[in-house]
């Protein structure tokens, strides 16, 4: 018998599984599906166990540098086993949460490998369900390059979670987000890091300014970085790997990571097959993330764009409540925040100098420097904030992104997205009160010096 829920949900990821949520919240009937564990990348292979590894490295940057505060202890090093006990407690931990809200939703989980059939008919391993509606929401995969052979001493970001050796030197293809972030980890953890990345700079998608910050921090930590160098080859011989650069010159190491992005995970579902339209791997969808088959609507990171875990939400929240007859605001891509949880971390929301010079014309730009910030100081960290405005100086135009580096910068971006996303203007903001001492009174000190009224800066 065919099961006919009001939605098939194909995926249950970040986006898909918060359309799941949404949709029973709004009386629909769901059915998931599934083939591994309700959650997805994000929970078990990606941001959850990443960041607890971001967490463990930071307590021993703080052990090891306890000193300077007048606290006195000792670094003896780091317990891989006890790390990843913690990091898999925290996943667990998360991962029974989550399974108590899909019985609270009332969400039929069917689980097995699900294939698209069209007629808005999805396959799992032989059942058949088909939904009023269906949600395409199968997530992405670590991607590798062409002549590199994954296994071994050659491992991806999903390897690398489980791997509990801390290498004495590490090299890692690729200096974007998952690049810089396990750098930075194994820095902290004591390893030799290098980089090496095909573009001019690290965390290309960002402000070039952010990327100089990062480079320079990542300097002074001791991490090479080698920009503009492309991989050839690499040959695993024993208990270390060469690499090859296009330059000719070799890497020995004892890992190498590959963190060149990550691919939509479309190919084995039976997209192409049904006569889903795809562009490179990729889900083509309209302004409400519908497909070309009427009633099937794609979310998360296998649509083109923004490869997030809170992008996959919102965009799972937003499909729910369209299917649902509701008339949801979808999020325009670049009010849509990022973090990148190195030490020191970064965020941002909205445009970069250059996107919005494309975009505008003239713009105009501040930085605040957080070495004139109080609780910057005192946490010891250097950074700062970029603001940048749609407009000459000499006009009154709304912000269109804010970027900034710094220690614990990740927890000021709410705020920053509230100023993109609404459009508001260098002194409204500057009119705000921040708490003080806060790091984000830098935020608003930032905003003060772009309103022409700077207060502890000079100008």
């Amino acid at each position: 018998m065919t099961r006919t829920p009001d939605l098939v949900v194909l995926g249950g990821g970040s986006g898909g599984y918060a359309c799941a949520f949404r949709a029973a919240q709004l009386g629909l009937s769901v059915t998931l599906v599934e083939k591994d564990k309700v959650g997805g990348t994000c929970l078990h292979r990606g941001c959850i166990p990443t960041k607890a590894l971001v967490h463990a490295a930071e307590v021993a940057d703080t052990v090891r540098d306890g000193h300077w505060y007048g606290v006195r202890g000792t670094f003896d090093g780091i317990d891989s086993d006890q790390v990843h006990n913690y990091k898999d407690g925290v996943v667990a931990k998360l991962y029974k949460g989550l399974q108590g809200l899909v019985t609270h939703h009332g969400i039929e989980v069917v689980t097995g490998h699900g294939r698209y059939l069209g007629n808005r008919t999805v396959d799992v391993d032989g059942e058949k369900i088909t939904g009023k509606s269906v949600v395409l929401a199968t997530g992405s995969y670590a991607r590798s390059l062409p002549g590199l052979e994954i296994g071994g001493r050659i491992v991806t970001s999903d390897q690398t979670l489980t791997r509990k050796e801390i290498p004495q030197r590490v090299a890692i293809l690729g200096g974007g987000v998952i690049g810089v972030e396990f750098a930075s980890v194994w820095s902290s953890f004591g390893s030799q890091v290098t980089i090496i990345e095909a573009l001019p700079r690290l965390v290309a998608a960002e402000d070039e300014w952010t990327s100089k910050q990062l480079s320079r921090a990542f300097r002074k930590r001791g991490i090479t970085a080698q920009t503009s160098t492309k991989f050839v080859e690499a040959t695993e011989i024993g208990e270390t790997v060469s690499i090859t650069l296009d330059s000719g010159d070799k890497i020995e190491t004892d890992l190498l990571m590959a963190a060149v992005g990550r691919g939509p995970r479309t190919a084995d579902s039976g997209l192409a097959e049904a006569g889903v339209a795809l562009d490179r791997g990729f889900v083509v969808v309209d302004e409400h993330l519908q497909t070309n088959h009427d009633g099937v609507y794609a979310v998360g990171d296998i649509v083109a764009g923004l490869q997030l875990a809170h992008r996959g939400f919102q965009q799972g929240l937003f499909v729910a409540e369209h299917i649902a007859g509701r008339n949801p605001t979808r999020i325009e891509e670049t009010a849509i925040p990022r973090v990148t949880y190195t030490h020191p971390e970064i965020a941002s929301v909205g445009l970069t100098e250059a996107g919005a010079r494309e975009k505008y014309g003239d713009v105009s730009t501040i930085v605040y420097d957080l070495a004139g910030n109080g609780k910057s100081q005192i946490l010891g960290t250097t950074g700062g904030i970029k603001v940048i405005r749609a407009g000459a100086e000499s006009t009154d135009g709304p912000v269109v992104g804010v970027h900034m580096v710094g220690a614990r910068v990740s927890e000021l971006i709410s705020e920053a997205q509230l100023i993109v996303a609404w459009g508001a203007h260098p002194q409204e903001v500057a009119q705000l009160v921040h708490a003080h001492p806060t790091q984000a009174e830098a935020l608003g000190e930032a905003h003060l010096a772009l309103a022409g009224q700077p207060l502890h800066a000079h100008g």
